[in-house]
């Protein structure tokens, strides 16, 4: 039986909810609006089998790196609809031409995150672009096998590390028509932080449109939108309390998947730092870094129309440092909650999710951010 006695050992996967043979276990949101695992004691038969999908509870598979490159879709739109370079349609339209099912991250119609899957090019414009939210896995473990183990169909998963693992263990065995993208995860922040923060920006208006990561202000200094209203990143207290921690769950701080560790056969993440590496890639409208770990994951990278470079692996990770280390706990991590918690959850992200200490500062950033860009022109 899954019990937990340290929340930082669970990172909300949902794979012992979707294997448990009883169906006693589910997965309840907590004070943090964080989703943890509940088991009904009198209708568990102690199988055990819970305990067996557990991320946490299982040694992961043992990360490595055959290779790593920089990576640039040819086409400008889906390269500007993504949050990097855009490799991730590339990956989807491969595996969906030969009649496969891509899952990932969308947003539902109360802008709450969801994973869900598509088996047309159509249905992956809603994967697109950053969800700085953790998604509900829901079902689809139990999806993934059924089309692998029923259907015969191939299947591109993409998710955080943690997610991976979850499904790798889930499954209980390789599958060869199954390819597994891990996106780059600094952590994940609390739906209930961001519904707090969607309810307070959009006030009594309808919000139409959600964008973690528009580059309308340069792929660096990216903006957040939300409905009509458009900010720098920087600019807005969600994102500062995601960027400072106070927001990710306890597991973000204890994370067992970096490095590859997930199993994942690609790692998918911004390269932060290729002004450096590869300056003649940079033009600020986004380039993704991607790390291959396994034999199939290079074959499906080798079949996208994608403009690659290799790169010295050490080099890429070094601006990149989420890719290797969890996240820090904050000092103050619970003085956030608490304020958040007793009625005062706008002041809490306010206090704790401003990034520079005055207006001034953050102009002066700015100004420095656009004479950069003009010298590199």
């Amino acid at each position: 039986m899954i019990s937990l006695q340290d929340k930082s050992y669970c990172c909300g996967c949902g794979a012992c909810e979707q294997q448990c043979p009883q169906s006693c276990i589910t997965m309840q949101e907590d004070d943090k609006g964080l989703l943890y695992p509940v088991v009904d004691a009198q209708a568990c038969v102690d199988c055990g089998l819970c305990e067996q999908v557990c991320p946490f509870l299982n040694e992961g598979k043992q990360g490595r790196e055959i290779g790593a490159f920089a990576a640039v879709n040819a086409d400008e739109k889906e390269r500007m609809m993504s949050s990097s370079g855009g490799v991730f349609s590339l990956l989807s339209r491969g595996v969906i031409a030969d009649g496969g099912v891509v899952f990932g991250a969308r947003f539902e119609g109360d802008w709450n995150v969801v994973h869900d899957c598509a088996n047309q090019m159509q249905g992956i414009a809603r994967f697109l672009g950053s969800k700085y939210v953790q998604s509900v896995i829901g079902e689809n473990y139990l999806l993934v096998e059924d089309l692998l183990k029923n259907k015969g169909r191939k299947v591109l998963f993409t998710g955080t590390p943690c997610q991976i693992a979850g499904l790798r263990l889930f499954l209980k065995q390789e599958y060869e028509d199954l390819f597994l993208v891990e996106v780059a995860c600094h952590g994940v922040p609390s739906p209930k932080v961001w519904r707090q923060h969607l309810a307070s920006t959009a006030g009594r208006s309808m919000v139409t449109r959600v964008n973690f990561r528009s580059k309308t202000t340069g792929w660096r200094n990216y903006s957040v939108i939300i409905g009509k209203k458009s900010r720098l990143h920087d600019d807005d207290v969600f994102m500062g309390c995601f960027i400072k921690n106070y927001s990710v769950r306890p597991s973000c701080f204890n994370c067992q998947f970096k490095g590859g560790h997930s199993g994942a056969d690609l790692t998918l993440a911004d390269f932060w730092g290729i002004e450096t590496v590869a300056p003649h890639l940079d033009d600020d409208k986004g380039t993704s870094l991607v790390i291959v770990h396994t034999a199939k994951g290079r074959e499906l990278l080798d079949r996208c129309q994608v403009k690659l470079e290799s790169v010295d692996y050490q080099m890429a990770v070094k601006a990149n440092p989420s890719l290797e280390h969890s996240a820090v706990r904050p000092d103050d991590y619970d003085g956030f909650w608490q304020m958040f918690n007793t009625g005062n959850p706008r002041r809490a992200m306010k206090k704790y999710g401003k990034l520079y200490p005055s207006g001034a500062l953050m102009r002066l950033k700015r100004l420095a951010a656009a004479l950069l860009k003009r010298l590199r022109r």
